[in-house]
C-alpha cells in the first residue's frame, strides 16, 4: 500500500534541489530544504524516545520560530497528531486543551512548561530563539525514518470555539491536509520561483496550513518573520512575490506613507483571510498599489474552501467561489436549499472537510447534515456562485483573525463581584475587523465595578486577543420574549463605537 502521509508528499519537494533555501530570517539565518528534513528527522526521534507513538497527540505551545515549524514537521514524520496551541493562552485555557487532547508530550516555552505541563507523561521545552531541551536532545539524535500513513489517519488537530464556548478539537487527516495544500498551490499558481513573506502565527490554520503548507509543497522560499512588524514587512516586500495576511496587516500597511506601488514592485499576489476584509480596505489597497487583494474563506474544520479567482473577477465583499473539489450550499432552518441571493446557513462538503470533532462520536448529526458540514456562518450565493458571508449564527467574534467565543469571556466577567450578567459582542473595527466589547449589568447597590477592573480581571484569565477593548455598563440588557439577550440590538446600538479608532 502506498504511503499517504502528508509528510511524504512534502518530503518529495524538500529533497528536490535540497540545498535551496526554505526559510530566510531577518537576521540573515537561512535554512535549506535539507535542513528542514534532517532536523525534523532528529526531532521525530526525540518524540519517539519520549514515548510518543503513531496516533498519540503532541501538543506544543511555543513562540514562532524555525524550530517550531520543524517540530510540526517532525510530528507529521513521526505519525503523531500535532496539536498547535496559542502561546497567549492562560492556565484555564491550556488546562482545558491538555485535559481534552491528553497528549503524550507537551512542548512549551520554558516559562510555561513546569506550570502547565503537570500530569503530562513527557514535557520538553523550546523557546523563541530555538533553544530548549527538545533541540538539545535532537543534536545527538539520529534521523527517524518517516512513518507511513493511510489517507484517513489523523495528522493535526486545532482547537476551535464551539457552541458552549469551550474549545473543541478539530482533527484533520493526512488526506485533508494534502488535498487542500495541492488545491491551493494549483489555484494560486505557487511555484519554486515564489518568495512568500510569512508574518502570520503558526498555531493557526492560516499561517500553518495555508501559508507554510503551500510554500513547502511548491518549493517556494519563505521570508520568516516572528510576528507582523510593519517596518520589517515594508523592508522585505521588494524581495517577495506573495504575501498572506489578515485584514489587520493590510490596514496597517495602508497607514504607512512608504507603502506604494514601488514597495510592491515584485509582488504578484496578496491573500487575505481569517476575518472579513472591508470593501473600503480592498478599494484603498487597489488605489495605492494597483493590486486587488484575493480574499478567501476557510476555518479550522474545513481548511480553505472558497476563494476569489487568481485570474478573473475578484469581488470585494465576497469570499469567492468553491475551490476544485469543494462545494457550498445555502439552506434555511429546515435544511432546504435556498435560491441565489437568499441568506441562510452555509453548508460545505469536500475532501478538505474534517470528519467530526474530537471525541464527539455519535453527535455528528449536530454538525453535519447528509455529509454536509454546518459551518455556523450565514451567507448567500450569487447566481454565478460567489459566496458572501453576512454573519455568524453562533455569534463567534473574529478579532485580528483569531476566534473569540463570547460565552467564554462572559463567564470570566460574571465572576466579578457586583456583576449580574454580561453580554460580549464584536463591533466593527478598522484594524481588527471586529473588536471584543463587553456590555455589563451591575447589581443595584452592589459592589461597584469599573472598566479598568473588568479589563484587568480578563487579562489575568484570558489570552490578550479575547480581552474586551471596551466595557460598557447598562441598567438592563435588551431581551426578546423568551428572555434571551438580543445581541443583534447591542451590536446595532454600539456599531460606531470604534469609528475612527485605528488600533
Amino acid at each position: 500500500m502506498s504511503d499517504a502521509s502528508f509528510y511524504a508528499m512534502l518530503r518529495s519537494r524538500l529533497l528536490a534541489e535540497a540545498e535551496r533555501p526554505a526559510l530566510e530570517l531577518p537576521s540573515g539565518r537561512r535554512l535549506t530544504r535539507a535542513d528542514l528534513d534532517r532536523t525534523a528527522g532528529r526531532y521525530a526521534t526525540v518524540l519517539r524516545e519520549r514515548g510518543a507513538r503513531a496516533g498519540d497527540r503532541v501538543a506544543f505551545q511555543v513562540e514562532k520560530s524555525p524550530e517550531a515549524l520543524i517540530l510540526y514537521l517532525a510530528c507529521l514524520r513521526a505519525g503523531v497528531i500535532a496539536v498547535p496551541m496559542n502561546p497567549a493562552y492562560q492556565a484555564a485555557e491550556v488546562g482545558h486543551i491538555l485535559g481534552d487532547a491528553e497528549p503524550a508530550i507537551y512542548v512549551a516555552d520554558p516559562r510555561w512548561a513546569e506550570t502547565f505541563g503537570r500530569g503530562i507523561p513527557a514535557v520538553l521545552t523550546l523557546d523563541r530563539d530555538g533553544r530548549g531541551s527538545l533541540p538539545e536532545a535532537a543534536r545527538s539524535a539520529v534521523e527517524a525514518s518517516p512513518v507511513a500513513a493511510t489517507p484517513g489517519d489523523l495528522a493535526a488537530m486545532l482547537y476551535t470555539s464551539g457552541t458552549t464556548g469551550r474549545p473543541k478539537g478539530a482533527p484533520l487527516s493526512h488526506a485533508n491536509l494534502a488535498s487542500n495544500a495541492s488545491v491551493l498551490v494549483e489555484a494560486w499558481e505557487i511555484t519554486d520561483r515564489d518568495v512568500l513573506l510569512h508574518a502570520l502565527p503558526i498555531f493557526h490554520a492560516h499561517g500553518l496550513f495555508v501559508a507554510a503548507h503551500t510554500a513547502l509543497l511548491a518549493g517556494a522560499t519563505m521570508l520568516w518573520l516572528a510576528r507582523f512588524d510593519v517596518g520589517e514587512v515594508l523592508r522585505l516586500l521588494p524581495r517577495a512575490t506573495v504575501m498572506m495576511g489578515v485584514p489587520t496587516f493590510y490596514t496597517r500597511l495602508l497607514d504607512e506613507p512608504g507603502f506604494d506601488r514601488e514597495a510592491c514592485r515584485g509582488m504578484r499576489l496578496f491573500v487575505s483571510g481569517s476575518a472579513p476584509l472591508l470593501a473600503e480596505t480592498w478599494h484603498a489597497f487597489e488605489r495605492r498599489t494597483g493590486h486587488r487583494i484575493l480574499e478567501r474563506y476557510g476555518m479550522s474544520e474545513i481548511l480553505m474552501h472558497t476563494g476569489n479567482p487568481l485570474h478573473g473577477e475578484r469581488r470585494p465583499g465576497t469570499v469567492g467561489v468553491p475551490f476544485r473539489g469543494s462545494a457550498v450550499r445555502i439552506v434555511d432552518e429546515a435544511d432546504r436549499d435556498l435560491p441565489a441571493g437568499a441568506v441562510g446557513q452555509v453548508l460545505v462538503r469536500g475532501p478538505n472537510v474534517f470528519a467530526g470533532y474530537w471525541r464527539r462520536e455519535g453527535r455528528g448529526g449536530e454538525d453535519f447534515v447528509d455529509g454536509w458540514f454546518r459551518t455556523g456562518d450565514l451567507g448567500k450565493l450569487s447566481a454565478d456562485g460567489y459566496l458572501t458571508l453576512v454573519g455568524r449564527a453562533k455569534d463567534l467574534i473574529i478579532s485580528g483573525g483569531l476566534n473569540v467565543y463570547p460565552s467564554e469571556v462572559e463567564a470570566v466577567i460574571d465572576e466579578l463581584p457586583g456583576v449580574v450578567e454580561s453580554a460580549v459582542i464584536g463591533l466593527p473595527h478598522r484594524d481588527l475587523g471586529e473588536a471584543v466589547t463587553a456590555v455589563v449589568r451591575l447589581a443595584a447597590g452592589g459592589e461597584p465595578a469599573d472598566e479598568p477592573t473588568v479589563i484587568a480581571h480578563c487579562k489575568q484569565r484570558l489570552a490578550g486577543y479575547k480581552v474586551p477593548k471596551r466595557v460598557l455598563f447598562v441598567a438592563e440588557l435588551p431581551r426578546n420574549s423568551m428572555g434571551k439577550v438580543q445581541k443583534k440590538l447591542l451590536r446595532e446600538s454600539y456599531t460606531d463605537l470604534y469609528q475612527g479608532v485605528a488600533r
